[in-house]
């Protein structure tokens, strides 16, 4: 068995896990989204903070890294316990293709491991939902938890889409929005133009503050 994982959020600088390669591409018809709690890492259940998951849009491309990991059954299983762990607030595993720069039409991965998490409230205890940019901003600035605070987690994942030179435009809206309310002067990095396509054909794929949220296993001492 050898599997690949897709990392959106804090994968993206700190994976966590020994694996044997890694591939910069992207996704298709997902967005990244600041729509999911996280009550053991960056937050707290009475202070939560706000991190990535991903929200299905056809036509939406969402880039970040592909990971590998082969080298037998036991290091297989040691690293998708330690990624189960690290995403517990993520209900969904989904298989999806996976693309590189400069091939929109054939994958270069398919079957990759991604974990998602189900929009709705009722079904998901984690799920936020979607605010308005300043609400997600004040939050972002005052949830701290066990591995650091949330506005790190933000600022971090920017500067990581940054030097892979795919930036987010949200993730740098609400990075600016998060430095006005902990009056910080924006911090402009240079603008650099998304290489290929932002609308690609359409193809199928495989398929809280305060919530009812219910305290989780002792935090491992690395990143959501």
């Amino acid at each position: 068995m050898v599997f690949w994982v897709f990392g959106y959020g804090s994968l993206v600088w700190n994976p966590g896990f020994d694996y044997d390669e890694k591939m910069l591409g992207f996704i298709k018809d997902y967005r990244r989204v600041f729509d999911l709690a996280c009550i053991d890492h960056r937050g707290t259940p009475e202070n939560p903070a706000r991190t990535c998951t991903l929200e299905e849009k056809e036509g939406e491309i969402c880039w970040g890294v592909a990971y590998c990991v082969r080298g037998g059954p036991e290091k297989e299983k040691l690293a998708m316990q330690y990624l189960e762990r690290r995403e517990c607030e993520y209900d969904q595993k989904t298989l999806v293709n996976f693309y590189k720069e400069g091939d929109s039409l054939h994958p270069a991965l398919t079957g990759v491991i991604v974990f998602t998490s189900t929009p709705d409230k009722e079904n998901n205890i984690y799920h936020l939902g979607p605010a308005p940019l300043e609400d997600m901003a004040r939050q972002i600035a005052t949830a701290n938890g066990p591995c650091g605070n949330n506005r790190d987690y933000l600022f971090l994942l920017e500067k990581a889409m940054h030097n892979l030179g795919h930036e987010d435009d949200l993730v740098i809206e609400l990075a600016n929005e998060v430095r006005k309310v902990l009056g910080v002067v924006n911090v402009v990095l240079n603008e650099k133009k998304l290489v290929g396509p932002t609308q690609l054909p359409h193809q199928p794929h495989v398929p809280i503050p305060s919530l009812q949220l219910h305290p989780l296993p002792e935090p491992i001492a690395l990143d959501s």
